[in-house]
């Protein structure tokens, strides 16, 4: 698969930007947050969990962000550096932010709700002065998280970075991420996201995400419509999830779908994440982009059928065996639209 032309020569496969946070899931599950008394700590946010599946799957990570000073950033730095991720620009706040809080209510396998704590958080305070262009240079990709872009000076931080990524020709993967908290309206979303899109190699979202990136260009767009307008603009793959529907992959070379695998789910969060790290393992290892997304919509399904996201991302062998297994239930192309 040759859509991106990566740089095979450089350091780190990917660099992540943005939100690194900490989850805390409850372990007597089943029941409204109000009630729960018990929780498990998992280091947590999107762009995090993304780089904590890509090692694992044995890609080079490296990840530009912000932590608190204390004992939570202690964590969650620590949780990287176990796991090979790069963190020489994981820098402390200095304002006394503090780190992300999410706390999830898992009600049933197939509703669960997210409370986010996102008021003077520390990645939010990532600085233009804390992005620079060599370390941008030595990564083939570099994933821009849309929570970044909700609030000042992250937002700004963000945008070098893209622009650092085109001047060196590192592959921009927008990872939409849309999050309510800290945005102050609809223009102020689709303004943001619109010019990271449009700047982009890889689009991934949900069919929600992808109406608020396109506010401005008209209500109920269809599939086809935006995919054929993002690759217009210059991305190669347009990627739109629509949950446990499946998703699609759209290129210039054609359009196509997974769906998920079949499990018993646990809760119905945390899949994103695993998705978007197997997807970008296929890409990194040159497969076609049909296999990129089995390798995907795989690891998503094993998430969610997990209590946590960023403890459970699987090894190539365990997503292999879990693939393997369910094509013995369920058929070869048990997956494939």
């Amino acid at each position: 698969m040759d859509l991106l032309k990566l740089d095979k020569n450089r350091k780190l496969d990917l660099i992540l930007l943005g939100r690194v946070a900490v989850d805390l899931n409850p372990t007597d599950y089943f029941k409204p947050l109000s009630e729960n008394k018990e929780f498990r700590k998992y280091l947590g946010g999107s762009p995090a969990n993304i780089a904590v599946g890509l090692a694992r799957l044995g890609g080079a990570a490296g990840f530009v962000g912000k932590i608190s000073d204390d004992g939570m950033g202690d964590f969650v730095r620590d949780f990287f550096v176990r796991e090979g991720i790069d963190v020489s620009h994981v820098t402390r706040a200095s304002g006394g932010e503090s780190l992300g809080l999410t706390f999830t209510e898992i009600l049933s396998p197939d509703e669960s709700n997210i409370l986010m704590y996102r008021t003077g958080v520390a990645d939010l305070a990532l600085s233009p002065a804390d992005v620079d262009e060599a370390y941008i240079a030595s990564a083939k990709m570099l994933l821009i998280s849309g929570t970044a872009l909700c609030q000042s000076p992250s937002r700004e931080a963000a945008l070098k970075a893209v622009a650092l990524a085109k001047k060196t020709d590192t592959k921009i993967i927008f990872d939409i991420d849309y999050r309510a908290y800290n945005w102050k309206n609809a223009d102020e979303i689709a303004v943001y996201y619109s010019a990271v899109a449009e700047k982009s190699d890889i689009i991934m979202g949900s069919r929600e995400e992808f109406d608020l990136t396109e506010a401005f260009l008209g209500s109920n767009r269809t599939d086809k419509e935006t995919a054929d307008y993002w690759l217009n603009k210059g991305n190669k793959i347009v990627i739109i999830k629509h949950g446990k529907q499946g998703s699609t992959a759209h290129t210039a070379r054609g359009d196509y779908g997974i769906k998920p695998f079949p499990v018993k789910a646990f809760k119905s969060f945390g899949g994103g994440d695993g998705y978007g790290s197997a997807f970008i393992y296929g890409l990194l290892k040159g497969l076609p982009v049909i296999d990129c997304l089995e390798l995907a919509s795989a690891s998503a399904s094993m998430l969610v059928s997990a209590h946590g996201c960023s403890e459970f991302m699987p090894t190539v062998k365990e997503l292999k065996n879990f693939i393997k297994a369910e094509k013995k239930l369920y058929g070869e192309m048990i997956a494939r639209v």
